[in-house]
């Protein structure tokens, strides 16, 4: 049985049994006949249903907004405006997808050739519970629109969230089996990905969890894409409007209490405005309100779980034992639930093992550095490559910036964020493939070349 504890309180929720071998084999039996007819189904009945599930969620943002609350820790108000970015994710594929579907004459030497983009068949998708609903329809919604079909596999602590996916999806009239969750845990993913029917595999989640899916998915020659972690550089630098950048460094940070693969993490300023941004960062964080995730006085609840705060307790500490000074925060909070204090660590070694890691959590590390070539280095001596922020107003440095930063997103003078409209993804250790826009849609289609006569 799946058992959620609300982290707020401790309380457990409604148990939600696991599907056994019998339930795994229907689903997927389900899953390859609603392919067979979704693929040769007309734009405009898929159209119909994108719009349709948007309804759903619009319809029932406060029941699936306190579920993810109850089940993950973040603030209402955060769950409610995911929920609305869900709804429009599903409109944006339902207005543009059709588009993103066209054929593409192609010149030969002899003849004509046509591109096409086609379906290739059931996507399992394997979920973290950190943006429970906007992580699965960032790939269910353009694989609707594409024509295939969706397996979830979603995090344990969010089964609730997952259900509720399903059940919207259904009520908006999708066909049985287009999109199904399995209730399953991590030892029966490789059975999943390994069954012919599946033909390729999404994943969100930590750098350990993509490195066995995706092995699994080599052994079986499948497609797959990874969005994995992030330790996301905030790079400031003189021009820089500096009271706009701690307040957004800030907000930047304690998003989702810091549990974002995209938050800002370490925060790399040049030495001639360091003081001053310390300073208004650190007002910035110590001015966040913790508390009850229902309140919407609060800006950030607790982390997801205890589990997880106490990692990044423990992270905290070995900062500190390898050198680095916590200037405030950092600690657990003194109440029920997995709750912590926002914080941040100044004078890490660039050497330690935490200045290369990924802090979870509401704790952010500041970097002095002398310059645009040394700020660089440092957003760069990590594995990872997710996203990044930057704040300048001179053109050279933001080419610099733009060009020499090694990640798959960079936002200027704003902090980063996920949007249909634009690629999402990363390099290195943070993954390959992408997600949202036609890019994300074609990740898992078949480019076929149609040659044809004169």
């Amino acid at each position: 049985m799946f058992e959620s504890i609300n982290p707020a309180t401790g309380e457990k929720g409604q148990p939600i049994a696991e599907m056994d071998d019998d339930a795994i084999e229907t689903a997927l039996r389900r899953a390859r006949s609603a392919y067979c007819d979704w693929r040769v189904s007309s734009l405009d009945r898929r159209t119909e249903l994108l719009s349709a599930i948007a309804d759903q969620f619009e319809g029932n943002k406060q029941r699936l907004a306190e579920t993810a609350t109850r089940e993950m820790g973040k603030t209402l108000k955060s769950s409610i405006a995911e929920v609305e970015k869900c709804a429009t994710a599903f409109r944006y594929y339902a207005e543009h997808g059709p588009s993103f579907l066209e054929g593409e004459d192609v010149a030969v030497a002899k003849g004509r050739a046509r591109a096409r983009w086609l379906p290739t068949g059931p996507v399992l998708a394997v979920m973290p519970w950190n943006f429970p609903y906007w992580q699965v329809v960032r790939f269910l919604a353009p694989a609707i629109m594409a024509g295939n079909v969706g397996l979830l596999k979603h995090a344990s602590i969010t089964q609730g969230v997952a259900a509720l996916i399903e059940e919207m999806v259904a009520e908006a009239g999708a066909p049985q089996g287009l999109f199904q969750n399995l209730a399953i845990r991590s030892d029966k993913v490789a059975r999943v990905i390994d069954d012919e029917r599946v033909v390729a595999v999404t994943l969100t989640g930590s750098e350990g969890a993509g490195a066995k899916v995706a092995e699994q998915a080599g052994k079986a020659l499948k497609k797959v894409v990874l969005e994995l972690g992030g330790s996301d550089p905030f790079i400031v630098m003189p021009s820089a409007d500096l009271d706009e950048a701690a307040e957004t460094a800030a907000k930047a940070r304690i998003q989702n209490a810091g549990q974002s693969c995209i938050c800002a993490k370490r925060m790399i300023v040049h030495e001639h405005v360091f003081d001053q941004f310390a300073e208004k960062f650190a007002d910035a964080m110590k001015a966040v309100k913790v508390g009850d995730p229902m309140d919407d006085d609060n800006d950030m609840g607790p982390l997801s779980s205890f589990e997880q705060r106490d990692t990044v307790l423990d992270q905290v500490e070995r900062a500190q034992k390898a050198g680095a000074e916590l200037l405030f925060g950092g600690e657990k909070l003194d109440r029920a639930g997995a709750y912590m204090s926002p914080g941040i660590l100044t004078g890490i070694p660039r050497d330690s093992d935490i200045a290369r890691e990924e802090v979870f959590g509401p704790v952010a590390m500041l970097f002095k550095v002398r310059g645009v070539d040394e700020a660089i280095g440092v957003a760069n001596d990590i594995p990872y490559g997710l996203g990044s922020s930057v704040w300048t107003h001179d053109k050279a440095e933001q080419e610099r910036f733009e060009r020499d930063i090694e990640a798959g997103m960079t936002a200027v003078n704003q902090m980063l964020a996920s949007t249909p409209e634009a690629p999402f993804g990363g390099v290195k250790k943070s993954g390959h493939g992408r997600e949202l826009g036609p890019w994300g849609m074609h990740e898992f289609m078949n480019l076929k070349s149609v040659m044809l006569p004169d």
